[in-house]
This record gives C-alpha cells, sequence and structure tokens, in this order.
C-alpha cells in the first residue's frame, strides 16, 4: 500500500475519568470539605477570570463575604440586558453568580442555581433573604437546587423554561459532558443562549492526566480538548457556538506542571444559541447588514457579540445569516 496508517487513540475525548459516582463524590470532597475559600487553590483556572465591568463589580461589592470567598469561577459569564428573564446557573457553588444574575433580572426576573455539594448550597441560602432587602425586592428571585447538571430534569427543570443558563467553570467536572449540553438545549426556550465559561485544553489528555485528583478538583483534568467541545455542542444542537473570550491558565505547582507537560489550559466564554430551523452549519451571506441602536444597559456605545463581531452604535455592520439570527 502506499500509506501505513497508524491509529491514535481517542481516550480523554469526552473528558471522562473516573466515572460518575467516584466523580460526584470527588467533586463533593474537593468543594465541599477540602477548599475552605479560593486561596486554597494551586492553580488560577478557577480564578483566571479577567476584572469584571463596573456594574458588576457593584454588584458583588453588595454580595454577603462568605458567599464571595467561597466562588471558584474562571470567567464572567454575565449577560447583559437581561431584565425580566429566567436564568439558571449550572453548578452554581456558594451562589456568587446567582446573586449577580438575581440584581441584573430585576425583582420581575428568576434565578435557580443547581448544585449538588449541600455545604456550598448551604451557604448560598443562607445569605439570600438579606440580599433579598438589600435589592429592595419584595419577595426572593432566587432560589437553589439540590442536582446535578447531567440530569435537571430530576432537579425539577421542565423543558423550555429557561431563558439563559450561565456556568462558571463547572462542565469540565461533569462525567458525562455531551448529555450536559443536551440537557441545555432541552430547557432553553427557543431564542435563548447558554453563556458560559469553562476550562479548554489544546489537545486531548492521557489518562495519567485524566485521572488525577488534584488536577480534577482545580478543573484542568477534566477540561475538553476545544474541538472535541465544538463537536459535542454542535450535536446537541448548538449550531454555531461563538468564542467570547479567552485566557490562558496559569499552573503553578511545579509537580503538577511537570504532570501536564506541553498541554495548554485556557478559560474560554463561549455563547451557544438556540434558534431552531435559524442557524447554519456555515456562515453564509445574504447581503444582511446590522445596525445596534444601544439601548443595553452598560453596553450603550457598543455590543461585544463575540471576538470577531463588535457592533458600535449606529454603524451599520455587515453580517452572515448566523450572526443576524443571533442580534
Amino acid at each position: 500500500s502506499v500509506f501505513t496508517v497508524c491509529n491514535m487513540s481517542k481516550e480523554g475525548v469526552n473528558g471522562v475519568g473516573f466515572g460518575e459516582e467516584v466523580t460526584f463524590a470527588s467533586v463533593k470532597e474537593y468543594y465541599g470539605k477540602i477548599l475552605s475559600t479560593s486561596k486554597d487553590l494551586k492553580t488560577s483556572a478557577c480564578t483566571a477570570s479577567g476584572a469584571p465591568p463596573a456594574a458588576i463589580k457593584a454588584i458583588i461589592k453588595q454580595i454577603p463575604d462568605e458567599v464571595v470567598e467561597k466562588f471558584y469561577g474562571c470567567g464572567a459569564p454575565f449577560p447583559t440586558g437581561v431584565n425580566g428573564l429566567r436564568i439558571l446557573d449550572l453548578g452554581s457553588g456558594s451562589g456568587r453568580d446567582c446573586y449577580v444574575a438575581s440584581a441584573l433580572v430585576g425583582e420581575t426576573g428568576s434565578v435557580i442555581g443547581v448544585d449538588m455539594t449541600e455545604e456550598q448550597l448551604s451557604v448560598a441560602r443562607a445569605h439570600v433573604p438579606e440580599f433579598t432587602k438589600t435589592l429592595g425586592y419584595a419577595k426572593p428571585n432566587m432560589e437553589f437546587v439540590n442536582g446535578h447538571i447531567e440530569y435537571l430534569d430530576k432537579a425539577g427543570i421542565k423543558d423550555e423554561t429557561v431563558d439563559i443558563i450561565i456556568s462558571n467553570c463547572v462542565v469540565n467536572l461533569s462525567p458525562d459532558k455531551p448529555r450536559v449540553m443536551q440537557e441545555a438545549f432541552r430547557v432553553l426556550a427557543p431564542g435563548g443562549e447558554f453563556y458560559f465559561s469553562d476550562v479548554y485544553c489544546s489537545r486531548r489528555l492521557p489518562t495519567e492526566v485524566v485521572n488525577h485528583e488534584v488536577l480534577f478538583g482545580e478543573c484542568l483534568s477534566g477540561a475538553l480538548y476545544i474541538q472535541d467541545f465544538l463537536r459535542i455542542a454542535r450535536d446537541a444542537g448548538f449550531t454555531d457556538p461563538r468564542q467570547l473570550s479567552i485566557a490562558e491558565i496559569e499552573v503553578r505547582d511545579p509537580e503538577l506542571k511537570a504532570i501536564c507537560g506541553e498541554a495548554k489550559f485556557y478559560s474560554i466564554t463561549y455563547r451557544l444559541f438556540k434558534l431552531p430551523g435559524l442557524l447554519e452549519t456555515l456562515c453564509e451571506d445574504y447581503g444582511q447588514y446590522a445596525v445596534y441602536n444601544g439601548t443595553i444597559p452598560g453596553s450603550e456605545n457598543a455590543y461585544q457579540l463575540d471576538d470577531h463581531h463588535r457592533f458600535e452604535k449606529k454603524k451599520p455592520m455587515l453580517v452572515c445569516g448566523n450572526t443576524g439570527a443571533m442580534v
């Protein structure tokens, strides 16, 4: 024959290491008992997010200290212009992002946080009455549910009942990432989106990295190879995933750095839109253009859709059919 083809291993294609029961137990132990605050982390993975916008900073300053101190995240998945909408946070932990979302959606909106770690849920629930008074709401607009992000049906989240899903450095910890994506697509209402930050890798990881307990708890060993994630997202129904931002993650511990080898890790914020019948697998030019009217609070002068679409107020911009559907 002309060529000899050597078959390469596809281990780590779904970022699965320990199996479901062991994974759930490991996450509960690491985030419920081993870590006290974000200062106990050995990498920058769960603290890699850059400074949030001024409006978000102002909200965070109002959140009770315990909720903020027990926050572990790699991004700032806070969509703007969400007043009155229904937001779901996957792996809400101590609830910091839910508290921010509670302020963003206003008294007429709602926020649900789903997490499987009781210690974190206790922290999140404890400060809801206090924060409700801080915001001046007549009653709480957020709740926290004990459940698994792979089984939102068991957590009581019904079909097409959510406008926006957020998540912060959690999907990488799941033993069944395709199911997480499928469940997210199921609960989103048409026109909704999955707006989330997570950890990704420049390559598929070998078994010794995938099964490393500390790297797993630090959100690295479960990181999907970027291209594998895009395939999983598209298979779930999110036809055209859009990258909003990216930042490289620093592995500070020398021993862990040696184990990771040449693998590079990144905190990436993605936007996945549920627009049935409107998105195509490729961007097609239909001669469309879009004009941003400057009406989204916090983005009065320009709106950033993704890493290559920034709409300046009142300035026409050529867009493909998919981008036209998204905006």
